[in-house]
């Protein structure tokens, strides 16, 4: 096959790619909706899960996005050195995103700065957002899409704690967070928690902690205990579906770190709706 037909098929199906992801939650998110629902005892809160349910099954029956907000388009590539596509893969994911902003249709959430304008295909400086994650000696290529919307992106925050703070401090800045801002990012959340030295290292961390499955933890025995006592924290506030109340208020906490300057904590969350 040509580079101009891989090229071809890479495109168009990426773009359905990002169509399915508008209208199907992943496996994981569904099987943790599910298990929510059955333990939840608050009237209000199993309604609306049950309304949950059944938005997933018509978005599906209807061919249509299971939320009015379908972001801004994100990935996240894990690409070989070898991989034949390399040099044109940020030119074919912008393609993608247009057509998939038509077959979907998505809609249209990349506004330019400063001039204010909505560029109306989903593609604008910047957008979409493309992170990577070079792998030596390899030919393959995996391709992540997150859709960022305007709801799960408001509680993002990232700042440098003073030394002192220690690891309370880090569970005072998601807890300040969650309490704060959690309402507005549609509950039960996946939250994502970096910790590194500056904010862009965290708050990348953050984001690509949303990548990982629901019920992962974090190799290191430490985090994965930070992780857990994070989630019932975070439960034990009362959010519920929607924030209108109940037993659980996320899907899961992931830390992603790295090792740090010994006179700072840098520290970001992210969450997915």
């Amino acid at each position: 096959m040509s580079n101009e037909a891989m090229a071809q098929v890479l495109r168009d199906r990426m773009a359905s790619f990002i169509g399915y992801t508008a209208k199907k939650l992943p496996d994981d998110v569904t099987a943790k909706l599910a298990e929510l629902s059955q333990k939840e005892t608050n009237p209000l809160a199993q309604t609306i899960y049950q309304t949950m349910a059944r938005n997933q099954q018509l978005a599906m029956e209807l061919n249509r996005p299971s939320c009015q907000d379908t972001g801004v388009l994100q990935f996240w590539v894990k690409c070989g050195t070898g991989f034949p596509l390399i040099n044109q893969l940020e030119g074919l994911l912008k393609e993608a995103v247009v057509k998939a902003t038509q077959e979907a249709p998505l809609r249209h959430n990349s506004v330019e700065t400063f001039d204010e304008y909505n560029t109306g295909n989903n593609v604008g400086k910047g957008t979409p957002t493309v992170w990577w994650d070079i792998v030596p000696d390899s030919d393959r290529c995996e391709i992540y899409t997150y859709m960022a919307g305007g709801g799960c992106t408001l509680p993002g925050h990232a700042m440098v704690l003073m030394p002192g703070e220690g690891y309370e401090g880090v569970a005072r800045f998601v807890l300040d967070r969650m309490t704060s801002y959690g309402l507005n990012a549609c509950p039960p959340l996946l939250v994502g928690v970096g910790v590194a030295t500056s904010i862009e290292t965290a708050a990348l961390l953050s984001k690509k902690a949303l990548m990982r499955p629901i019920g992962s933890h974090n190799e290191n025995p430490r985090a994965a205990q930070m992780e857990r006592l994070l989630e019932e924290g975070i439960n034990a506030i009362g959010l519920g579906p929607q924030g209108m109340g109940g037993s659980a208020s996320v899907l899961g906490v992931h830390i992603e770190n790295t090792a740090r300057h010994p006179s700072a904590i840098g520290v970001a969350v992210n969450v997915g709706c």
